[in-house]
């Protein structure tokens, strides 16, 4: 089975990243991660970009990633420092065969998805046609906003923005059963089920100790049964890829692995893998 990690982060070599990476069995290097992906049949993945606007800061191993161009709080600062020129330095993202799509951090960020700031990059996802990854649901830090990140905002959006199409990431969670609602509401969105597990995990024994969480995750994904629009990703490296692929598959039927584990990543994002 093909794969596609639709969402992943990548970090320079610093004593926190790397402990991360190592808490997990794993390296923080695209070397180690191009030797796991051959061992796992995982066959490309999509770098959600932090830190910088600056082409040149995201130039990712040839063949093995794309990166959605992000507007995190460390550009924003949640919306008190705007960027000068953000259309025009976005769009020069975009033209790039590389870059396939664009990232926001409204809870990080403390803003609304409707801010008027957003509007001009909503504009240039359509007009490229790449779609416009967000996150949603419960952040890494406690002085970032929920609100903000709540699917229902997501539905706003994506209801006055037909024509842009829209990436829900973490499926909402724990918000569930609203974001099942907007992906199937909404056709412009899609989903994925990256960052559902922090650190080590043994899979056997999670689904018996958290049964009633996992039976919520299948619940309402076998619910609105729009296996054509969910994503498989990692939110590495907070996960151990081996466990989160084992993770997945038991959420997902086996009759739609294709769908979520490859096809769908690739023809939303346009890899072309």
């Amino acid at each position: 089975m093909r794969i596609i990690d639709a969402h992943l982060h990548l970090f320079p070599a610093a004593p926190d990243t790397d402990a991360m990476a190592e808490a997990v069995g794993h390296q923080n290097s695209t070397e180690h991660l191009r030797q796991v992906y051959g061992k796992l049949g995982i066959v490309h993945g999509v770098v959600m970009g932090n830190h910088s606007l600056e082409p040149s800061y995201h130039d990712y191993p040839a063949g093995l990633f794309h990166y959605c161009i992000g507007l995190d709080s460390a550009l924003m600062g949640r919306g008190e420092r705007p960027v000068p020129d953000l259309a025009d330095r976005v769009e020069e993202n975009l033209k790039r065969e590389t870059c396939c799509g664009v990232k926001l951090y409204p809870g990080y960020n403390r803003l609304w998805l409707s801010d008027p700031i957003y509007e001009p990059v909503y504009e240039l996802a359509a007009r490229y046609d790449k779609p416009v990854a967000v996150h949603m649901g419960l952040t890494a830090f406690p002085r970032a906003h929920l609100k903000y990140a709540h699917p229902l905002t997501l539905d706003e959006v994506a209801a006055d923005h037909r024509r842009t199409r829209f990436v829900m990431c973490h499926f909402g969670n724990p918000f569930l059963e609203s974001a099942a609602a907007v992906v199937e509401k909404n056709p412009n969105v899609a989903a994925d089920l990256s960052g559902l597990l922090e650190g080590r995990v043994d899979v056997d024994r999670y689904f018996q100790t958290q049964v009633g969480y996992a039976g919520l995750l299948t619940t309402w994904l076998t619910a609105i049964g729009q296996w054509d629009d969910i994503l498989y990703g990692t939110d590495w490296p907070i996960v151990n890829l081996e466990e989160y692929i084992r993770f997945i598959q038991r959420l997902v039927p086996e009759e739609h692995w294709e769908q979520v584990f490859f096809q769908n990543a690739n023809r939303i994002y346009g890899l072309g893998q």
